[in-house]
């Protein structure tokens, strides 16, 4: 395959997909793709399966039904190579310092970006001395993204990078996302909660609601057909599957 065909191909791709823990369906034959070299919001309400489809592509679960793809391949947990996940728990040893940190990421990871990873973490002013269990949560927050951003991988999940950070945190997250992803080479798929604050940031959306998806639309179609934004399409589409 070449270049050019090898960007058109999808990075992911969900058919038929369904994940049943304890004999309960938490996903329910889920089927869609995702371009390279786009950012994705993966939107919804509380436990309606946001975190089950992204850990489904990360290789870290497996479907009960259907097939997942990553680059054409079912994805594993050795896939760690092509994606880089970001959890909503933090992902390093709290006795470790922001150096050590990267140090260790450095080791396990052939594809992280040293230097990156400390021009970031330069850039959210973390001190490298700093044990992680004595920073704020927001630092903790600047680390995760910074180990994780720093690889170069072709795909970036991140579930919930957001989550329980003040708005000047959440503005700065946001900021450095834009700026260190590369849309030439990687793809970023990502839940959150803070769907307005975000729009601006995202190529198209996902809505999940009970286990299925119910929107997957460009962004900019939301906006120019529909007129609205995120948060009311979110609300008008979870409206009217509920009363299907």
């Amino acid at each position: 395959m070449g270049v050019e065909a090898a960007k058109k191909e999808p990075i992911i791709i969900f058919d038929q997909v369904e994940k049943r823990f304890f004999g309960k369906l938490a996903i329910v034959k889920v089927s869609f793709e995702i371009p390279r070299g786009e950012i994705i919001g993966v939107i919804g309400r509380n436990g309606s399966g946001k975190s089950t489809v992204l850990k489904l592509m990360a290789g870290l679960q497996r479907p009960s039904a259907g097939r997942v793809l990553l680059n054409g391949r079912a994805p594993e947990r050795l896939s760690s190579r092509e994606v880089a996940f970001l959890p909503e728990a933090d992902v390093y040893y709290p006795f470790h310092t922001v150096k050590k940190a990267l140090q260790f990421y450095d080791e396990i990871f052939d594809d992280f970006d040293r230097d990156k990873a400390l021009e970031v973490v330069e850039v959210f002013r973390l001190d490298l001395e700093q044990k992680a269990s004595q920073l704020s949560k927001g630092q903790r927050a600047r680390l995760k993204l910074a180990l994780t951003l720093a690889r170069q991988v072709p795909l970036i999940v991140m579930d919930e990078p957001l989550s329980g950070l003040d708005p000047l945190v959440r503005e700065e997250i946001i900021r450095s996302v834009i700026a260190l992803i590369d849309p030439q080479k990687q793809t970023l798929v990502m839940t959150t909660h803070e769907v307005d604050e975000i729009e601006s940031l995202l190529d198209r959306v996902m809505l999940i609601n009970e286990g299925r998806v119910v929107g997957y639309e460009e962004v900019s179609q939301i906006h120019g057909e529909y007129n609205v934004g995120l948060v009311e399409w979110m609300k008008k589409k979870i409206v009217k599957d509920l009363s299907i």
